[in-house]
């Protein structure tokens, strides 16, 4: 699938260098590595030696000096070769711009420069079994305690606690002019006291696996705390848009691996006299598939300029829309590629049946199309708001 005209020499081949790694792997290692409970650590391990993990984070730490445009480049050309790396969402694009744009001095010598030479990852806990989209409603809380922080509360749907050095937690701390709550992040390490974990039983077939974490009491010395306490709202928003665009990587590279492995089926099948691929009900809907998915990266990439220029609030729009549209796109991909291998496209040998349920990560995670369209409805266009 061709890359948009609009990219530079240098994106250009920021795209083919990564795509030559994501051939070296492919599908069927992510998938062999899932099945054994593992984790994709030797692709992990080459990303990092060849400078993409932490392409996004500032260069005096280590990382490429690049932004949230280079980060999805990466993530989008491996999850095109059938082998994303989910945990670049959230450990470089998230984590790792939070902490560059917000960490003290001692936080981001601790954190970029193993978040950028893959050494050292962190999770992002911010989802809540009763608040769900509902960020109003996180009840973890945090609570002074001299020069030390305690935490209390619980989060679920958090991916690859197991293998993180530290989870960036939203916690809530109370204003002592208002009394009200205001969001605040903490460092937690994976072996801190009182931090708990288990892990969610899910039908979704990936290398990292989701979590529920318990908080009872932990205690943080007063270093933890990600940024201004009284920032709370614009650092985690510093971190959600990021991770929308790379949601959006995700989604719009697993769409294209759905649809190539889809055309070359139609390009060689034949059951009639020629290849079904010349048949019009095969290829108009391949071919929309295609449109589509050029169309959400257009946007991606747009919000993903917006963001690395530091317009936050054109970006938490573009953001948005860039994760709606490649959600749609990607399940509409794996679906049309699905129906075009037939019975085919439900067996094991093929490997597309299980995207079926991947595809709807993103239209679910990590925040729903609904969200966003009430987003936009009010946001963009000015309408009442509902909830």
């Amino acid at each position: 699938m061709s890359s948009t005209v609009v990219e530079s020499e240098e994106h250009k081949a920021l795209r083919a260098a990564v795509a030559a790694l994501g051939r070296r792997y492919g599908r069927e290692y992510l998938a062999r590595v899932a099945r054994e409970g593992g984790h994709p650590d030797e692709l992990w391990a080459d990303a990092a030696k060849l400078g993409y993990l932490g392409v996004n984070l500032p260069e005096e730490y280590g990382g490429g000096g690049g932004g949230i445009a280079e980060l999805s480049i990466v993530l989008e050309e491996l999850g095109a070769a059938g082998c994303p790396l989910l945990m670049m969402v959230v450990s470089p694009a998230i984590c790792g711009t939070v902490i560059a744009r917000f960490g003290t001095e001692a936080q981001k010598r601790a954190w970029l420069p193993g978040l950028a030479d893959g050494t050292r990852t962190m999770a992002f806990g911010i989802t809540e079994p009763d608040a769900g989209s509902n960020s109003h409603r996180i009840t973890t809380t945090a609570r002074r305690d001299g020069d030390a922080w305690v935490l209390t509360g619980r989060k679920v749907f958090i991916s690859g606690v197991d293998i993180a050095d530290a989870t960036l937690i939203v916690g809530r701390t109370e204003d002592a002019r208002t009394g009200r709550l205001k969001p605040c992040l903490f460092i937690v390490p994976r072996d801190t006291p009182g931090f708990t974990r288990s892990v969610i039983d899910m039908e979704l077939q990936a290398a990292e696996k989701q979590f529920e974490l318990v908080l009872d009491e932990v205690r943080l010395p007063s270093s933890a705390l990600v940024g201004d306490e009284d920032a709370g709202l614009l650092q985690l928003f510093a971190g959600l848009n990021p991770e929308r665009v790379m949601t959006a990587a995700f989604a719009i590279g697993m769409g294209r691996y759905a649809l190539a492995k889809a055309v070359d089926y139609a390009k060689t099948r034949q059951v009639w006299k020629e290849p079904i691929g010349a048949h019009q009900a095969i290829a108009h809907p391949l071919a929309t598939a295609h449109i589509e998915l050029e169309l959400a990266r257009l946007m991606m990439q747009k919000a993903a300029r917006l963001y690395d220029a530091g317009d936050d609030m054109g970006a938490g729009e573009a953001a948005n829309m860039a994760k709606y549209a490649a959600g749609e796109a990607c399940v509409r991909a794996v679906d049309q590629a699905v129906h075009t291998l037939g019975g085919n496209g439900l067996t094991r040998e093929y490997g597309l049946a299980a995207l079926i349920v991947a595809s709807r990560v993103a239209r679910i995670a990590p925040v729903s199309r609904e969200m966003i369209l009430n987003f936009i409805s009010h946001q963009t266009l000015g309408l009442p708001k509902s909830y």
